[in-house]
């Protein structure tokens, strides 16, 4: 383990038939009767400076954003911020509204190689086909610097706004689990699109201007579409090559992709 994680692990060593923590299986049971801003200020007080959670800015991204806002101290939990350099003018707009409506300074993670650069040396990597290509620009886009961010703040346990009803491989997921060296907490997992839709609506939360036209889900503007009769949520996502950009699986970096 990256780190050590010391937090879950050093209060039980035995591991169960899965090489799991006796403590992980537990503490996953205590945060399965939470509810998701209480599993946030959980992992605040658990994991202290090494706790951190991460953005989008996408459609639902106000739910999550607004809950740690509601934590006292939140601003000492680091919010991390992938940008591509690919995501459309609208996700940025976006993004600096919800930013000072909860008056954030997120930790923006870029790529060392600008996008003109990886179109130069490598194409437009996105839209051959290939799932080597497509594996390659996920891996300098989004992971590499996404690591990079979470080895520089030392994170052990890193929260996102995943639910299982998005992708086959979120439905397998726990409200906690180890993820490539580090926790993964996912305080909204079990909740609905309906949960979502009445949160924002009873804080007033501003939509994603492209939730009007039709999107559900939105990551880089070549890469997302709106939903249509036959294809909908995650399944707009890379023409439909994959739900997942890797950012979620637990493979080594680089793998699994």
């Amino acid at each position: 383990m990256r780190h050590g994680i010391t937090p879950m692990t050093s209060a039980a060593a035995d591991l169960d038939s899965s090489g799991e923590s006796a403590l992980l299986t537990h503490q996953r049971v205590h945060l399965e009767a939470l509810e998701p801003v209480q599993r946030l200020q959980w992992a605040k007080q658990h994991f202290g400076a090494g706790f951190a959670m991460t953005t989008s800015f996408g459609i639902q991204s106000s739910v999550l954003l607004h809950m740690l806002s509601s934590l006292p101290d939140a601003e000492a939990v680091p919010v991390i911020w992938v940008d591509t350099g690919y995501l459309p003018p609208d996700t940025y707009q976006y993004a600096d509204k919800l930013c000072e409506l909860f008056h954030l300074q997120p930790v923006v993670v870029q790529s060392p190689m600008s996008p003109a650069r990886m179109e130069a040396l490598h194409g437009r990597l996105w839209e051959t086909g290939k799932d080597s290509d497509l594996d390659l620009y996920l891996r300098l886009r989004k992971l590499e610097p996404l690591e990079s961010a979470l080895d520089q703040l030392a994170v052990t346990c890193w929260a996102s706004g995943v639910r299982s009803g998005q992708t086959d491989h979120r439905r397998t997921m726990t409200v906690i689990d180890e993820i490539r060296g580090r926790y993964s907490l996912r305080p909204l997992l079990h909740w609905t699109n309906r949960d979502m839709y009445y949160y924002m609506q009873e804080h007033e939360l501003p939509q994603h201007p492209l939730f009007e036209r039709g999107y559900s889900t939105v990551g880089d503007w070549h890469s997302s579409a709106p939903d249509s009769g036959t294809v909908v949520g995650r399944n707009t996502r890379f023409g439909g090559q994959r739900q997942e950009c890797g950012i979620h699986l637990p493979g080594v970096m680089g793998e699994g992709i």
